[in-house]
Parts: structure tokens; sequence; C-alpha cells
């Protein structure tokens, strides 16, 4: 580098020279500019590798961001694809726990209806023979095991169930946790690019031998703190709205609960002959409104909230403390709610939760019912609708039925 640079002076020097005459300059100044330019040479290096040991250490912490990205991008896809597995599992554990509730039912009301015990009695009394008294006494006790056997798959299937829907809600959470790292990271790494291209249109000016050239990237390196000021700006901005998002969503709660607290609560319907329908209609068409009577009595669970803040989810559990907190996505509360008890059917009622599995994008969407004049007129209370991150009323009176829609009962 120093040859090069020296080569440049002797260069500019005998130019010099050429233009005014060629001029004689003595051994003294000759040697007197070389050692001045060797100290403007060994400024310039010092100052060179201050400026790359500053690009080195910023393209490192942008690396580092990039990397960490792609690595909270990746976790998120393998997460999302455990949780439609997880989903599958917990619908077909739904469907078998409840099945198998109705069969007990019916053995139950079968047994209180025909007097078991003494329709055993007649049983042995009436047998033609020893032989024939053992035969049915065998009989019954496989009908007894198989019943214990049924009872206690149940009790395997709901323990089952839940432990799939807690690792499901985990890594509901999880995504929704990197999502916001993600968008954190992203005003960052911002920032940071904005830096790294400040440091080297610094290195750059430092490198330049010409002074107007320099004067262009002095003005370029203003510039780029300008814009790197800008993005600090906006990842200050951003994280401000994200508190007084968090601020609002906190008051929502509290404004919410205190209009669903003037509600009055939903009440069970009359008892009714005909079996709850399916929760969800296979294709987009409403299913026949009417509101089945309950088949089982609900688990419920009035602890904490664990779904993810903003979310449609978080916003139902925060005005419904019965809805049980690792219910999955809104698309995967019909099997959960089952699984736990509670009636399904496609009439709204207020205090119910209206479920639509095939809105937000495929993951379904919650609401919670706070007035209702007709099945197509209906006000709901929600979060995570049209952009809003807190929970209110945004659509006013509207019809529920343009799309396909459902709702779990409070019973």
């Amino acid at each position: 580098m120093k040859k090069r640079i020296l080569s440049a002076v002797l260069i500019s020097g005998l130019t010099l020279n050429a233009v005014s005459g060629l001029q004689v300059v003595s051994a003294t100044d000759y040697d007197s500019k070389i050692a001045n330019q060797e100290n403007i040479i060994d400024h310039l290096t010092t100052e060179q590798a201050q400026a790359q040991a500053k690009v080195t250490a910023v393209q490192k912490q942008v690396d580092s961001l990039q990397a960490e990205q792609e690595k909270l991008a990746a976790e998120n896809k393998k997460l999302e694809a455990e949780s439609e597995q997880l989903a599958k599992d917990i619908e077909v554990l739904s469907g078998k726990i409840v099945a198998r509730s109705k069969s007990l039912e019916n053995q139950a009301r079968s047994a209180q209806k025909n007097n078991t015990a003494t329709s055993y009695i007649s049983t042995l009394v009436d047998s033609d023979s020893l032989s024939d008294a053992i035969s049915r006494i065998v009989a019954m006790r496989e009908v007894v095991s198989a019943n214990e056997r049924m009872l206690e798959q149940q009790k395997t299937d709901k323990e089952a169930i839940e432990e799939k829907q807690i690792k499901n809600q985990e890594a509901i959470n999880t995504v929704a946790e990197n999502q916001a790292t993600l968008a954190e990271n992203a005003n960052a790494l911002n920032t940071q690019k904005a830096e790294l291209e400040v440091a080297q249109l610094n290195l750059a000016a430092e490198l330049a031998t010409a002074q107007d050239e320099k004067s262009n990237l002095l003005a370029a390196k203003s510039a780029a703190e300008e814009k790197a000021a800008q993005a600090a700006a906006q990842e200050a901005a951003a994280r401000a709205a994200a508190q007084e998002t968090a601020r609002q969503q906190q008051a929502s709660i509290q404004t919410a609960q205190q209009v669903v607290s003037t509600i009055a609560p939903a009440q069970p319907a009359a008892p009714a002959p005909a079996p709850a329908p399916a929760p969800a209609p296979a294709n987009n068409t409403a299913a026949t409104r009417s509101v089945p009577t309950q088949t089982a009595s609900p688990t419920v669970n009035y602890s904490g909230n664990t779904y993810p803040v903003g979310q449609c989810t978080w916003g139902v559990k925060s005005l419904a403390p019965w809805v049980g907190n690792y219910w999955g996505n809104a698309n995967q509360w019909g099997a959960s709610a089952r699984a736990a008890g509670f009636t399904i059917g496609s009439e709204p009622v207020v205090g119910s939760v209206a479920v639509f599995p095939y809105d937000g994008g495929g993951y379904g969407h919650v609401a919670y019912v706070t007035g209702v004049q007709s099945s197509t007129n209906i006000q709901v209370m929600e979060s995570n609708y049209a952009g809003n991150q807190s929970i209110g009323n945004y659509r006013g009176w509207f019809n529920p039925t343009t799309q396909s829609v459902y709702y779990i009962y409070p019973y």
C-alpha cells in the first residue's frame, strides 16, 4: 500500500515539475516531502484499520441476526407441521371419546331401565342346568370385563388427548413468540444493515485519495447516517407501538369483561331426543340450526389464559373462563370442546362461543356471542379481527351464516 501511494506521489511531483518548467528540487526538499507523505500514509492506514474493524464487527451482527431469522423460520415451519398432526390426533381421540361416552351412557340408561341386577338373577334362575348357569355367568363376566376395558380405554384416551392438547398449545404459543421475535429482529436487522452501510462508506471515504471523491463519499455517508437514524427511530416506534398495543389489550379485557358481566348468561336448552350434530360441516354450507342437549358433564377450567396475546383464542378465553386452556387453534376448538363434554350446536346463544372453522387463513376464528336477535343477526366481542389485537365489538349486528359457523355452549 505504501509503495503504491509513494509511486503516486512521485508521479504527481514529476507532473508538477513538468508544468512549472521542469524546476529542480533539491534532495533535502524531496526527502522532506516524502517524510511528510509517509506521515499522511501512516495516519490513513490507522484510520483504515479502525474503519475495517467496525465494518467487520457490524457485519458479524448482521450475519448473526440473519442466521437467527432463518433458524426461527425453520422452527416455526416444523412446529406448525407438528401442530397440524396433533390436531388430527386430537380429532380422532375426540371422536372415540364421544362415541364411547354415548355407548356407556346408553348401557347405563338400559341397565337402569331394565333393572340389570334383577335381570342377572332371573337369568341364573331360568338356567336349564348347572352347565347352562355356568355358561351364563361366564357370559355376564365377559360383558362386565368388556365394560371395564372400555372405561379403562376411555381414561387412557382422555389422558392422551389432554397431553396432545398441551403439546399442541405449546407449539402454537412458541410459533407466536417466534413470530414476535422475527418481527423485532427484522427492525433490529434494518438498523444494523444501515449502520453497516455507514461503516462501509466511512471505510471507502478513508480509502479515497481524491478529495472530490472523498467529499462525495462523505455526503453518501451523511445520507446513510440519516437513514440509520430513521431506522433506529422506526425500531423505537415499533417497540413503543408494541407497548401501547399491550396496554390497549389489557384495557380491552377489563372493558369487555364489564360489558359481558351485564349480559345474562346462556341457559341450557330443553332436553331433546336427537343427538348433537357434527360441530363443523364438511363443506361451507350452514348446518341445521338446533341446540342439542348436553350428553356429558363438561370439564371446566377457570385457570389462567395460555393462548397467544392478541389472538382470537386469547380474546375468547379472557371473556369465557370456562373455555379450556389447551384447545389449540380456533379450528381445533370443536374437537377439544366435545372431548371436554361441552355441547356443540348451530344456533347462536348469548354467552356461547361462535366458531368459524374456515376463517383466519386456515386457522379458524372464534368470537364470544354477546347479543342474538336471530340465527342470522348477532353481535360478538372478539380479538384479532380486521387487524385489531384488542378485544372489542368490531362488527355490530351481522349475519354469521354468510360462512360456515357453529357454536360451543357453556354447559
